[in-house]
């Protein structure tokens, strides 16, 4: 990693890599939303981060002054000179319309309620297997033994790639949302072999086609013909990426509230028709996903004077916590009703994952309690992820008899 100086003011010089931020960043978010609700910061080479529900929500919505051609802050901005805007490096998630609205509908089937409701077996039993693994010990890690487990087995599966493969997939998530400090010249050679690896899977799902999303991906077409390589490859990549790395945070933090909040650990396992509520306010809570946009062009706004290619930061975690927006924000309220939360984003690029991700963290949470209906920290460090997605790297947990 590059050796930075700590962060002495988030309003003028954020950094959402800092130990502060990394640790606990909603006090910095409650802090500039009272005084800079749109904080900047020179490193990255300028960027931007409105912390209000009404600022993350017009940029989110407005894709005629920011681009998402990259989602992902780093000490770059510019998109790969082979894949300019519209269509981005992982399409949807980073094309801009109209190409946008095309990826995005080709990807809907594959997450759409029926598919992904028919993986719910799969997933229990996964968890099961997980839990089984850990039954003999007294004490055990919610992150490094359960959460960090459940996404990649799952994601594997609907790509068709080799389950063994899963520590590989963890290495590509800490690649794509963890390294953003390093330079470019540094950051880049380290793709290659993530780039080799796909383009195996997509010639052994070439010459072995199977019912899965690679192979589904590979006789897709737009306009009457195939898609390119590079569409395939960066679809996948959002897939295994983003599945992985966003849910098992969800889950992660889901154990870890439920781990340090007894009494709403008490109601979940006594009372659980409260569990599709509890799932929501999980989201909510701790919402685990920042997205990037890029300036299009120089604009004025809320008084911020954002300049081409700016980078912003899209609190949408911190939207989540906004007063204005939601009663008692700062409070977990396990049987919330009203809770139309941005966990998922909003505007065009909200989530096509949504119904998975929701699946597997309540099922995750479910086997857990279910096994374990009392568990405490033990007292030892809890870690926490940096970057983008935000989530607990690991929980050492105890249980309780």
């Amino acid at each position: 990693m590059t050796d930075k100086q700590p962060v002495k003011d988030f309003a003028t010089d954020w950094d959402h890599t800092d130990p502060q931020w990394v640790d606990d960043p909603y006090p910095i978010w409650e802090d500039l939303r009272g005084r800079c609700p749109v904080a900047h910061t020179e490193r990255f080479n300028g960027g931007w981060f409105p912390a209000t529900h009404e600022m993350v929500s017009a940029i989110a919505n407005d894709t005629e002054h920011f681009t998402s051609r990259m989602v992902v802050v780093v000490n770059e901005k510019h998109p790969p000179d082979e894949l300019p805007a519209p269509i981005g490096g992982a399409p949807p998630i980073t094309s801009d319309p109209p190409f946008h609205q095309i990826a995005r509908r080709l990807l809907l089937p594959a997450f759409a309620p029926g598919p992904v409701n028919a993986l719910e077996p799969q997933i229990r039993a996964l968890c099961s297997r997980l839990l089984d693994a850990v039954a003999d010990k007294e004490s055990l890690d919610g992150a490094s033994d359960y959460a960090q487990f459940i996404p990649p087995g799952v994601i594997a599966r609907m790509l068709g790639f080799p389950e063994q493969d899963e520590d590989l997939f963890r290495e590509f998530v800490h690649l794509v949302l963890d390294l953003v400090d390093l330079p470019t010249e540094e950051r880049e050679p380290l793709f290659e072999p993530m780039t080799a690896y796909f383009d195996a899977q997509i010639e052994d799902h070439r010459l072995n086609p199977r019912d899965d999303v690679t192979s589904y991906l590979l006789n897709a077409e737009i306009n009457g013909e195939k898609l390119a390589i590079e569409h395939i490859r960066g679809t996948m990549v959002l897939i295994l990426v983003a599945g992985i790395d966003t849910t098992w945070s969800a889950i992660g933090s889901s154990i870890w509230h439920l781990a340090t909040h007894p009494d709403d650990l008490a109601r979940l396992v006594n009372e659980p028709e409260l569990m599709p509520l509890a799932v929501e306010e999980f989201l909510r809570f701790y919402a685990p996903v920042t997205m990037a946009r890029l300036v299009n062009d120089d604009l004025d706004f809320y008084g911020a004077a954002m300049k081409k290619d700016d980078w912003i930061l899209l609190g949408f975690p911190a939207a989540n916590r906004d007063p204005a927006a939601f009663k008692d924000a700062d409070k977990f309220v396990i049987d919330r009703l009203e809770n139309r939360h941005l966990a998922f984003g909003l505007g065009i690029h909200r989530c096509a994952g949504s119904n998975l991700a929701r699946l597997e963290l309540r099922v995750a949470i479910e086997e857990f309690i279910k096994r374990y209906p009392r568990f405490e920290l033990s007292g030892q460090d809890v870690t926490w992820a940096q970057g983008q997605v935000r989530g607990p790297r690991s929980i050492p947990l105890r249980v309780v008899a």
